[in-house]
């Protein structure tokens, strides 16, 4: 094997921008990745004229703009706003909780008489200091709309009962007392014409990547021809699990071609009933605006309990979880020739633009050395 500056492990989107600064610099990289695409879980594949997210809805959006300015130079965005749709039943209601999700559910017109409507709720549990999610969840919005758009959901997403959950997962829930459906409050937002696959392969243009291959089976060759290596993999995996294994949630998704025009009529909606097995259904053709097939591609969202081999999602960054990462953390710290990057391998869920900001930090901090 040839000799390298830097091996980068794993090409979603932090090892990518990582690989590309470093390319840029004149540095020798090779970036090796164990599934058979690159870029993660943002990639993206053409079905039926159509660009699905095979790995759940990815919608970009940050306040940043040097963040934005960075990404758009890889992809033109659309103009798509994020607005989801929670099902209950056979009720829809409007996501984040809005004025449009109160008229329908607590039959009021007026902010102000939501706000009435929710405090009186809130008194009426009498939580001064809560226990769980579902007392925090209680606290902050109410009864009513914990009930229909919260518990179920989250019951789903966590495989616990919402009064065995911790309450600082729900440490606050977006109340928005305007006639607004726009989920983020960030001032960009959009999704890449074409994809993101086209995003990450205009990152790795020139660069040496190598698919399915497993860094684990080729660990002492690798380790013995990069003089540093960026690993975006699980941290406690690196260290051989020395501490214990830390915990996450998994997803599973089912992908159907429908002979429909249009299924649901919105790229993203939430089943908040417990007794539906997914949590949302996604339509991927409602992401863009230039889609012309009369069929459509739809993937349903289901959480899973995590074991070794399945794809590690969600970070529990509960108190014995996050005590476990820090164990492993301090092992990190004392490498000299190991930086350990992105969702697994700092053990923290980030949004795609939190990830590009983390990845140019590394990349500032390896090559100015601020």
């Amino acid at each position: 094997m040839e000799k390298y500056d830097y091996l980068v492990v794993g090409v979603g989107l932090f090892g990518a921008i990582f690989a590309y600064e470093a390319k840029k610099r004149d540095k020798k990289v090779l970036a090796i990745e164990k599934r058979n695409h690159i870029a993660g879980n943002i990639y993206t594949e053409k079905i039926e004229g159509i660009n699905v997210h095979k790995y759940g809805a990815h919608i970009f959006h940050t306040s940043n703009k040097k963040v934005w300015d960075y990404i758009n130079q890889f992809a033109e965005f659309n103009r798509y706003t994020n607005s989801p749709v929670a099902r209950y039943k056979d009720e829809l209601y409007n996501m984040p909780f809005n004025m449009n999700t109160f008229h329908e559910l607590l039959g009021v017109i007026t902010p102000k008489d939501a706000k009435r409507k929710i405090e009186e709720e809130k008194r009426n549990a009498n939580i001064s200091e809560p226990k769980n999610l579902e007392e925090q969840a209680i606290s902050l919005v109410g009864k009513t709309i914990y009930e229909k758009l919260v518990k179920g959901y989250t019951e789903k997403q966590w495989g616990k009962k919402a009064n065995e959950l911790p309450s600082f997962i729900i440490k606050r829930l977006p109340v928005r007392f305007t006639y607004d459906n726009n989920y983020f409050n960030d001032k960009y937002q959009g999704i890449p014409i074409g994809g993101y696959t086209k995003i990450i392969e205009k990152m790795l243009d020139g660069i040496e990547v190598k698919l399915n291959y497993d860094f684990f089976e080729h660990r002492e060759e690798l380790e013995n021809n990069a003089e540093k290596i960026i690993f975006t993999g699980p941290i406690d995996k690196y260290y051989n699990y020395k501490y214990g294994e830390l915990e996450y949630r998994s997803l599973k998704f089912e992908t159907e071609i429908l002979e429909e025009e249009n299924y649901q009529g919105n790229a993203v909606v939430n089943y908040t009933e417990f007794g539906v097995p997914y949590t949302r259904i996604i339509e991927h053709k409602h992401f863009e605006f230039d889609t012309e097939t009369k069929k459509t591609v739809i993937t349903k969202e289901y959480p899973e309990k995590w074991e070794k081999g399945k794809e590690e999602y969600y970070p529990v960054n509960d108190d014995k979880n996050n005590d476990l990462y820090s164990k492993y953390k301090a092992l990190a710290n004392n490498e000299k020739r190991i930086v350990f990057g992105g969702r697994l391998g700092e053990y923290k869920y980030y949004d795609m633009d939190k990830v590009i900001e983390k990845a140019l930090d590394m990349v500032n901090h390896e090559f100015l050395q601020v």
